[in-house]
């Protein structure tokens, strides 16, 4: 048995997770229905993943600050954050491109006495203020990601302070706190390296019972939809991100060969959040440093999501072909900046794009009830939607570590320079 284990260990994760996904198609198509019974081998992998998303959020934010200065903060938050902006806007704009020419609506129809549940979308102002929790402990027993990277980033400039204070009692205190963290961060990357040993498992229980129930009568019925979904995330894989990267001088093949796993893991999970884990562990196998990855990566599992803007794009042009109503030029900019909002404010987790999709159709003037149409091949969709999303956020974190490395660089030279008039 402890031979058969070590061997497992062994294998790479990438050939173990594909084994799982396979094997999970596989039997998925040939038991149908009678799948879903594996489907708790697949839900216990997503727990044990969500499990460790608010302490790993927590710690490494607060180590990453207390592993750089705030002026060096402030600079890749101002990197990071225009890049989010703008390779959203573009997604969703790309988006819209492809399913006008495809027309993926055309031919369907609403189905009747259709309706779909979709929670009421907050206003921009309830969402800035539900950032700064009234509770800290609700805010980390409910998981509310942009509440607990507000703590972390506070808690972290605090413990930042108090180490390079001038009394000397703060300075120990604020020292064996990051101690602390360190040590807990540390405890936290060792359960998550337990929990992917498990998750070729989870992987076959999710994609089984996924496929079994689901089928491919859907897929067919909503094949134009997929197809173009598919489409403009194959482009934001293959053409933009490699765009970006080589401007950026990132070489590009090694840069996927060194984040597929989280790239598959995305895929087969649907989940930015539950992914994060595997997204960081990747992000510095690919060189990025700790402190780039670990305070951009937590951020972008939550605002930046461009899969999901591809999404609402072809949603949007979907619903419209359906009702037939022409999109003018004036209602395609509005649903391009609507559909960057509603992606960055969307959080990272399955299935929470129909609630984005949603104040998108309300922008645009669509019922919301053709989001019922896309909810059954979610399912299908999320999978690559998710990918993009994901792979985004470390091509983000990539380009912020390369301008970094410039910064640092100029600082040495000019240091040279100083120090060879000095030596004149």
């Amino acid at each position: 048995m402890n031979r058969i284990w070590k061997w497992y260990l062994g294998k790479s994760f990438i050939l173990k997770i594909s084994t799982g996904f396979l094997l999970g198609i596989c039997i998925g198509l040939i038991f149908g229905p009678s799948a879903e019974v594996l489907k708790p081998l697949g839900d216990i992998f997503l727990k044990l993943l969500k499990m460790s998303v608010v302490p790993l959020i927590l710690l490494t934010i607060i180590v990453s600050i207390n592993n750089s200065n705030p002026k060096e903060l402030g600079r890749i938050g101002g990197k990071i954050f225009p890049y989010y902006i703008i390779t959203t806007a573009l997604a969703v704009f790309m988006g819209i491109g492809i399913a006008k020419l495809i027309s993926p609506g055309v031919g369907l129809s609403m189905p009747k006495n259709s309706s779909i549940e979709v929670p009421e979308a907050p206003s921009l102002i309830d969402v800035l203020l539900q950032i700064i929790p009234s509770n800290i402990f609700e805010s980390l027993a409910n998981g509310n990601i942009l509440s607990i990277v507000f703590l972390s980033i506070i808690v972290g400039f605090a413990i930042n302070f108090m180490r390079h204070s001038n009394e000397k009692q703060t300075k120990e205190w604020g020292n064996l706190l990051l101690k602390f963290m360190e040590a807990g961060s540390e405890v936290v990357f060792r359960i998550l390296n337990g929990i992917l040993q498990y998750a070729p498992i989870g992987v076959l229980g999710i994609t089984a019972s996924t496929i079994g129930t689901q089928g491919l009568d859907t897929l067919s019925a909503l094949a134009k939809y997929v197809g173009a979904s598919y489409l403009g995330v194959g482009i934001q894989m293959v053409v933009v991100f490699p765009i970006i990267l080589l401007l950026f001088k990132v070489p590009v093949i090694k840069f996927f060969v060194n984040t597929r796993e989280a790239i598959v893991t995305a895929f087969v999970t649907s989940s930015s959040l539950a992914t994060l884990p595997v997204t960081i562990k990747s992000a510095l196998k690919a060189g990025i440093s700790d402190r780039v990855a670990n305070f951009t990566l937590p951020v972008g599992a939550t605002v930046n999501m461009n899969g999901s803007a591809i999404h609402f794009g072809v949603g949007v042009v979907f619903a419209a072909d359906i009702i037939g109503y022409e999109l003018s030029v004036g209602a395609i900019i509005a649903i391009i900046l609507t559909g960057t909002l509603a992606a960055i404010g969307t959080a990272g987790v399955p299935g929470a794009g129909l609630i984005g999709m949603s104040i998108v159709f309300t922008q645009a003037g669509l019922p919301i009830e053709i989001v019922g149409l896309t909810a059954g091949v979610n399912v299908i969709t999320d999978m690559v939607f998710t990918t993009c999303n994901v792979t985004g956020d470390i091509v983000g974190a990539a380009v912020v570590d390369k301008s970094e490395e410039k910064h640092t660089l100029s600082l040495v030279e000019e240091k040279n320079i100083m120090q060879t008039s000095l030596s004149k």
